[in-house]
């Protein structure tokens, strides 16, 4: 299934892992993804099979080892740091930040791709930052220190500061990791909802498959040897779900479209 619309990231034939001298260790190999502007895309997978370093080759933060990345049709190798910056933000589930910054400080740090060399935010930047935390609804909080805050409300204000920065992609890994499954299913739902309404093409990795099934446009299945790209009735569909796992404990229902303890 190609992405409806106009197509903001795509990957031809895109090689990923780890080069060590002369000696390649590939992870995955000749992906093909097309994400468009407003799509909502979960990556899904079992522990170990890459997607960790897809989203970090997809982001620039690891290098590929074969194939092409492109961004608003432009070669993503082609494309200067600060450049990059400004077209995507990530936001990672173990990224070092100071805690003691003020919530409306760390949203605020999303616009150094646009500050100048000391940092000094203009009145856009400040009226960039105000609309991240109202996106994500948490103006209330900005003045409390992160170290303050619970797991979720931190998770909202790392995807405010993606907001902050303003990107046409934003890519998150494992945003749910350490919620409960009330706020798990919050911030996938917020995602959806800033997928409407800002546009913006969000990617994320995830291990909450029932809920990425509900509420994504599209699904990224990476297995071992392939990856997949459909809707997710589409890979319902071709029966795509029903390998994932091994089937001696958990299996995929496609009356309930969701997976269950094998009994």
């Amino acid at each position: 299934m190609k992405a409806i619309g106009n197509i903001i990231l795509e990957t031809q034939h895109l090689d990923i892992g780890y080069k060590k001298k002369q000696v390649k260790k590939t992870v995955a190999s000749d992906i093909n993804i097309e994400v468009a502007e407003g799509e909502l895309v979960a990556l899904i997978g079992i522990n170990g099979v890459g997607k960790s370093t897809f989203l970090r080759t997809l982001s620039g933060v690891q290098p590929s080892l074969s194939g092409k990345i492109f961004i608003n049709a432009e070669d993503r190798d082609h494309i200067p740091p600060e450049q990059l910056a400004r077209m995507i933000s990530l936001v990672l589930t173990e990224q070092p930040l100071s805690k003691n910054l003020s919530v409306a400080e760390l949203v605020a740090l999303g616009r150094q791709p646009y500050t100048n060399w000391i940092g000094s935010l203009t009145t856009e930047d400040r009226k960039m930052v105000k609309n991240a935390l109202l996106s994500v609804n948490i103006e209330e909080l900005q003045d409390k220190k992160c170290y303050e805050l619970s797991d979720g409300q931190l998770q909202k204000v790392l995807i405010a500061r993606a907001l902050a920065q303003d990107t046409p992609v934003m890519i998150l890994d494992e945003p749910t990791s350490h919620l409960d499954m009330y706020h798990k299913a919050q911030v996938l739902k917020l995602l959806k909802e800033l997928s409407v309404t800002t546009k913006k093409a969000i990617i994320f990795a995830t291990h909450e498959i029932n809920l990425a099934l509900q509420l994504c446009d599209r699904i990224i299945l990476m297995k071992p040897g392939e990856t997949l790209q459909e809707s997710p009735q589409q890979l319902i569909q071709k029966g795509a779900f029903e390998s994932v796992f091994p089937g001696d404990l958990i299996v995929f229902d496609p009356v309930t479209e969701s997976f269950r303890i094998k009994t």
